[in-house]
């Protein structure tokens, strides 16, 4: 049974910078694609940023220039850098990875609020 678990969420300041932690576990396949969704408080989840195709990244307009996805497929990890980061930003952080045949998982979330 494929699991993914997040860390590294929390309270953090306007301007102020997170790193968000995602570590696939049960199994030795590679995932096509990985990445981060959040939800924030009464809206849909949103796509946020994503290695697709293990090898492209793609980023949502409102976080270019912000936020940085890093991983390694070989572990099936991934990581998001957030810089800058804004009110806007406050939202549950979910990690998500999607095998072959579309087979998707989601972690269970991260809670990040930015706020003074």
């Amino acid at each position: 049974q494929v699991q993914l678990v997040e860390s590294g969420g929390g309270l953090v300041q306007p301007g102020g910078s997170l790193r968000l932690s995602c570590a696939a576990s049960g199994t030795n396949l590679i995932p096509n694609n990985m990445g981060w969704y959040r939800q924030p408080p009464g809206k849909e989840r949103e796509h946020v940023a994503s290695y697709v195709n293990r090898a492209n990244t793609r980023y949502a307009d409102s976080v270019k220039g912000r936020f940085t996805i890093s991983g390694s497929n070989t572990r099936n990890e991934v990581y998001l850098q957030m810089n800058n980061l804004t009110p806007d930003d406050t939202a549950v952080y979910y990690c998500h990875a999607r095998f072959a045949y579309s087979r998707d998982y989601w972690g269970q979330g991260t809670q990040v609020t930015v706020s003074s």
